[in-house]
């Protein structure tokens, strides 16, 4: 007896998703996020895009592809570097560090827990998230019906020289 396949079927039925946001297996919901929308360039200590190489920029953007694919407390649990440089991916540092080459800016909420993802060597990605308390609350905003995520980190600067959070030597 002949197998009779339909190579063009197949191909077809095998092009659908099979991932939904209703199975149990789905983690959409435990990724982090970033966010640009509170980025300054306009502080000496920090640097804009256009005064990284293209090289820089893609290495940012293939660690964002990595750091996406997992939540926040799980990257504060990674630990890079070796000995006395070793740290975790992600640090939650609170308050606005006191030494520092940076001010805060008046844009960003006073509520920010400020944080860095360590990009390599002295290369950091600063930001901020929300104070859990604020997680699944609808903004006071008037206009939207969004609610708050304390797993979205908010990328203000670009420190390329570790001068946000400085250390003692």
């Amino acid at each position: 007896m002949r197998n009779y396949s339909n190579g063009k079927k197949d191909k077809f039925i095998n092009s659908f998703p099979t991932e939904s946001l209703e199975n149990g297996t789905c983690n959409i919901s435990d990724r982090c996020k970033f966010n640009f929308s509170f980025f300054d360039c306009s502080q000496e200590a920090g640097q804009d895009f256009k005064d990284w190489t293209m090289q820089e920029i893609c290495k940012l953007l293939k660690k964002l592809i990595e750091y996406s694919k997992m939540s926040l407390k799980h990257w504060e649990t990674v630990a890079i570097g070796s000995g006395k440089h070793k740290r975790s991916v992600y640090v939650s540092y609170g308050n606005f560090p006191r030494k520092t080459d940076f001010y805060f800016p008046k844009h960003i909420p006073y509520q920010a827990i400020w944080g860095r993802f360590r990009l390599e060597q002295s290369v950091r990605l600063v930001g901020f998230t929300i104070p859990s308390e604020f997680n699944e609350t609808k903004s006071n905003n008037k206009k939207t019906e969004y609610k708050f995520d304390c797993n979205t980190f908010y990328i203000v600067f670009l420190d390329k020289n570790h001068r946000f959070y400085k250390m003692d030597k």
